[in-house]
């Protein structure tokens, strides 16, 4: 069997990072399988939908090393919802209902009542038709088919058909709703696998149904624990944690990779620099159903763990020129965001004015402007310039080191000065011991 997935987002606003974990999954089960990653815009709500939104999806999947196997627009196949609606009409699967929004909402506080669950009753055959009312369709479960599968993150599921109301699949309007629409488009794309959030269960029970009054086999599917924030419950902040937001703070599409494909399993978050050791590593067999806490300081972390794990190739095209690979090398330890290479432009090259010195630090400083000219910098100057001070004035610790990292980084920590100091020019170090 060829594995094939599929990420259905509606244009209906950008991407956020629960959107993004249902994505990288459905990517990775692809790739580690061999298979295909399908790109499917839901775009049946015609009046929300909007073209910036579907330009926006396709750049953040590329931003995210995502790339697809193809992509399909609901709003270019009316025409095939349309024909396989009529057959499950004549099959008698789907059926008119001409109930108000009132009248369902009246009807279920009535159930609820009686302690009775709130399930659609459907009307008899001979119920009168009310004129001049266009009716909404509901798809005709089979009580006598108990609905099981075996899911991939749950495990067993079974539902009883009789006690879950028959869905509507289109509304008066003609327009249509999620569930028959899905369907028909998974059995023609050749959709293997679906992978979604625990929120759609219900709905794969009246859908697996659906596959069969189409004539299909159900995929596989994967229920996910949905993800929550710090607090402990559902976060309507990851709802707005879009793609441009987290850009914006300067967190790499692969720190947010490794971070959502490893929640919700007992395998560690690592601060991975290729999507390669992702693709190898996904098994739903590992996903709990406890949920998944997504943790924004947790993300900050990993990213600068990986950053200090970044080839300068793989960065270079957000560089300023003058931070090679070497200082890249060198500073990338002390890294948050590739834009803070930036910072580091002044340090190496100047404009540089050192700040005033402790006057009990101008001994060292002192002895460090006589050496200084002496030292060979094309061997290791810092041991060379550390030692001859210590020499000179018997300082030693911290009492040597930080006042010559002060003076010629204008910091007090920052990267391994044995590494760092060889990257500036001699003169310019030269010129920043005198002045301080």
């Amino acid at each position: 069997m060829t594995v094939v997935t599929r990420f259905a987002p509606s244009p209906t606003g950008t991407l956020h990072v629960g959107n993004v974990r249902t994505a990288l999954h459905n990517w990775l089960w692809a790739r580690k399988h061999g298979g295909r990653f399908l790109l499917r815009i839901d775009d049946t709500d015609l009046q929300r939908s909007k073209e910036e939104y579907v330009d926006a999806i396709r750049a953040d999947l590329d931003w995210l090393g995502f790339d697809i196997d193809g992509e399909e627009r609901q709003s270019a196949r009316f025409a095939l919802y349309e024909a396989e609606f009529e057959k499950l009409k004549a099959a008698g699967r789907v059926y008119a209902c001409y109930e108000t929004p009132e009248e369902l909402d009246i009807r279920r506080k009535i159930l609820l009542s009686r302690g009775l669950p709130p399930v659609y009753e459907r009307k008899p055959a001979d119920a009168p038709v009310p004129e001049g009312v266009a009716p909404h369709w509901r798809f005709r479960l089979d009580h006598d088919a108990p609905i099981e599968w075996a899911d991939m993150v749950r495990g067993d599921q079974h539902f009883e058909p009789k006690t879950m109301s028959d869905p509507v699949v289109r509304r008066a309007d003609g327009s249509w709703l999620y569930l028959l629409p899905s369907v028909i488009d998974d059995i023609a794309m050749g959709i293997s696998h679906v992978v979604r959030g625990e929120d759609h269960v219900s709905n794969t029970a009246a859908q697996i149904q659906m596959f069969d009054a189409l004539g299909a086999t159900p995929p596989a599917f994967a229920h996910e624990a949905l993800l929550v924030g710090t607090e402990g419950k559902l976060s309507k902040r990851l709802g707005s944690l879009g793609m441009a937001s987290l850009r914006e703070v300067g967190i790499e599409p692969i720190a947010l990779a490794a971070l959502l494909a490893r929640l919700g399993t007992s395998d560690p978050v690592e601060p991975v620099t290729s999507l390669a050791p992702l693709i190898e590593s996904i098994d739903f067999a590992r996903f709990g159903r406890a949920p998944a806490r997504f943790d924004e300081a947790e993300l900050a972390l990993l990213n600068q763990k990986i950053l200090h794990h970044t080839d300068h190739e793989t960065v270079a095209d957000r560089l300023p020129a003058a931070i090679t690979p070497a200082r890249w090398h060198a500073i990338r330890p002390n890294l948050m965001t590739v834009a803070e290479a930036a910072d580091w432009v002044a340090v190496f090259d100047g404009p540089f004015v050192p700040p005033p010195a402790d006057p009990a630090d101008r001994p060292v400083i002192a002895a460090a402007v006589a050496a200084a000219p002496g030292v060979d910098w094309s061997a290791d100057p810092w041991h060379a310039l550390t030692g001859a001070v210590k020499e000179a004035t018997g300082a030693k610790g911290r009492a040597l080191f930080l006042p010559l990292r002060c003076v010629l980084t204008g910091r007090d920590h920052g990267p391994d000065m044995r590494e760092l100091l060889p990257l500036i020019a001699k003169d310019e170090a030269i010129a920043r011991l005198s002045a301080a």
